[in-house]
């Protein structure tokens, strides 16, 4: 059985990034349902449930906008925090350092306003005291309260998301009437696979993308 929830989400940026644009990011036109799971994930999250988002309302226009940011040009290698770990030394990596820095433009999405319409399941790791009523319970106190495990982003860390439990009817999308294809969209990742990216064509039909399942034959990996 499935217990759905209705969460608006606003922010002055976004920048869902296009996997495909490897140097500057560029955001897709609207939140994608991997973003739209993280956001609920930040609220309420344990290994006895697994979110499924079954809508995105878009609630504003959808606005670019362009970025110039500083970001950091590498990453820590791999080999480091194991060895400090093991020898129980203390780890450095200096971001603010010229030459680990650099600036980088970005198209980014501007005013951002969405409703995520999602529900979740019992997973094979949920144990006796585990229920979809306790779980619907916890993740409607929390979000009524403002409360998250790490703060809501949109697409972005520097970028939060504002979010309230929407309780009533879900506004209308200034693309009422309209359809719109947004091409292919990264839909999640398969965690049971490598983590290997899947991908769906997305279309928007009255401000409503419509995330297929992941075992849908339209996804493509």
């Amino acid at each position: 059985m499935a217990y759905g929830v209705k969460l608006r989400v606003w922010g002055d940026y976004a920048c869902f990034t296009r996997p495909e644009m490897k140097v500057e990011r560029v955001s897709y036109d609207v939140m994608t349902p991997s973003a739209a799971r993280g956001i609920l994930e930040a609220i309420h999250w344990k290994p006895a449930i697994r979110w499924v988002v079954d809508r995105i309302h878009v609630l504003r226009p959808i606005k670019f906008d362009n970025l110039r940011r500083n970001e950091v040009s590498s990453k820590i290698p791999k080999p480091n925090p194991a060895t400090a770990m093991r020898e129980n030394k203390r780890l450095y990596f200096l971001v603010d350092d010229g030459d680990n820095r650099q600036q980088r433009a970005a198209t980014l999405l501007r005013d951002v306003e969405y409703v995520i319409e999602a529900h979740f399941q019992l997973t094979d790791k949920a144990g006796p005291d585990d229920n979809e009523g306790k779980h619907l319970a916890i993740f409607n106190r929390r979000a009524a309260a403002g409360q998250f495990f790490h703060q809501p982003c949109l697409g972005c860390r520097e970028f939060p998301a504002y979010f309230e439990l929407l309780e009533g009817e879900i506004p209308s999308s200034p693309y009422a009437g309209q359809s719109k294809e947004l091409g292919y969209m990264l839909l999640d990742l398969d965690f049971d696979n490598q983590m290997t990216p899947l991908f769906f064509r997305a279309v928007m039909e009255n401000g409503i993308i419509s995330p297929p399942s992941p075992l849908a034959s339209e996804v493509r990996s």
